[in-house]
């Protein structure tokens, strides 16, 4: 009575990647500093880079992104889910700064649920930009014009 039954990761087959689920399963028992929480999201954001980098460029169409554009697509898809609780909210999911991002990503990639390209690297994930800068910056009151006429008088 009571017995837990084991988690049985399906393997794929033959030029067969794993389910979303599955992998993340994967990615967890591999590393375990990034809840599950936080895969769907980079997943999310993967795809919504994606639109953005098709959207400003139509000539290049939906292909493989870098490090850096992944990251746009992040930092946009975490402002417009979370708001002014973004930085926090991603603090309790273990994502500090934009190379946790890349962890995850090259997590999901060792899982077979994502690709790369030979140039692609982890590196290309650190140090892109600040997590208090991207994600509480958009929401600080802008100076009023007696604060900054206080700040910088006209002689």
């Amino acid at each position: 009575a009571g017995k837990e039954c084991p988690v049985i990761l399906r393997l794929p087959t033959m030029n067969q990647r794993p389910s979303f689920d599955d992998g993340v399963q994967l990615c967890l028992t591999r590393d375990a500093r990034y809840p599950k929480e936080a895969y769907p999201l980079i997943r999310d954001a993967l795809d919504h880079a994606q639109k953005l980098v098709s959207a400003r460029d139509k000539r290049r169409g939906v292909g493989h992104l870098d490090g850096p554009e992944i990251l746009e697509g992040f930092r946009d898809l975490a402002l417009t889910q979370f708001g002014p609780l973004a930085r926090i909210v991603l603090e309790t999911w273990g994502l500090h700064a934009t190379i946790d991002v890349g962890h995850i990503v090259f997590n999901l990639i060792e899982a077979d649920v994502f690709s790369k390209s030979d140039r692609d690297q982890l590196a290309d994930f650190d140090n892109v930009f600040d997590f208090t800068e991207a994600f509480d910056a958009p929401y600080r009151p802008l100076p009023t014009a007696a604060a900054v006429s206080e700040r910088d008088p006209v002689r």
